[in-house]
């Protein structure tokens, strides 16, 4: 098997043409990318319940909107915890707060059976997400392959962004090449 250059951190941008429909205009951080396979969550998929109905001890932590995400097709009966560590702690190579593992930069897993008054201090955002996006061996490689996602940087607002149904557009957007351009993409190009 080929070397696997790790996307970890990354964020997958669906291309107009991704025909499968849990990925329609999806925004994915990638939390592991490896040999053995990939894993992420969707950033742009809110839901309707509140994460105090499924975590309280966690939802006056939580950025606005205070609802569960859907990460994934994968799982959704778990629960992962994105969050941002801003400032020295999020930028300096380390271990971070307690219940907390840095994936890239001042992105980082919360460990959701710790107490959240751990992580109180140092979380400038938290989002809770309910599954993730996974990938076998190779999967994600091919689809990369053929053209089913453009791979961009991620920036640490992305996990928290107030308006997360206008990420993928916010996303596209801020690139300084033709995928700029993509972002104007009409949702449904037929009545173009």
């Amino acid at each position: 098997m080929t070397e696997v250059s790790s996307l970890t951190g990354r964020l997958l941008v669906a291309t107009p043409a991704l025909a499968d429909p849990n990925f329609d205009r999806a925004v994915v951080l990638l939390l592991d990318h490896d040999e053995e396979g990939s894993l992420g969550v969707v950033l742009n998929r809110p839901t309707p319940v509140g994460v105090g109905d499924i975590l309280e001890s966690w939802a006056g932590l939580a950025g606005e909107p205070g609802v569960v995400f859907q990460g994934g097709p994968v799982s959704l009966d778990s629960a992962l915890g994105v969050a941002v560590v801003p400032g020295e702690a999020g930028t300096v190579v380390g271990e971070g707060p307690l219940g907390w593992r840095r994936v890239h930069g001042a992105i980082g897993l919360v460990d959701l059976e710790a107490p959240p008054e751990l992580l109180a201090a140092a979380v400038g955002s938290l989002r809770i997400f309910a599954g993730y996006a996974g990938w076998g061996p190779g999967q994600l490689e091919d689809e990369l392959v053929e053209g089913a996602w453009y791979v961009v940087e991620s920036e640490p607002g992305d996990v928290s962004s107030p308006d997360p149904e206008q990420l993928w557009r916010a996303v596209l957007r801020r690139q300084r090449n033709e995928l700029a351009m993509v972002a104007t993409y009409p949702d449904d190009p037929s009545l173009n």
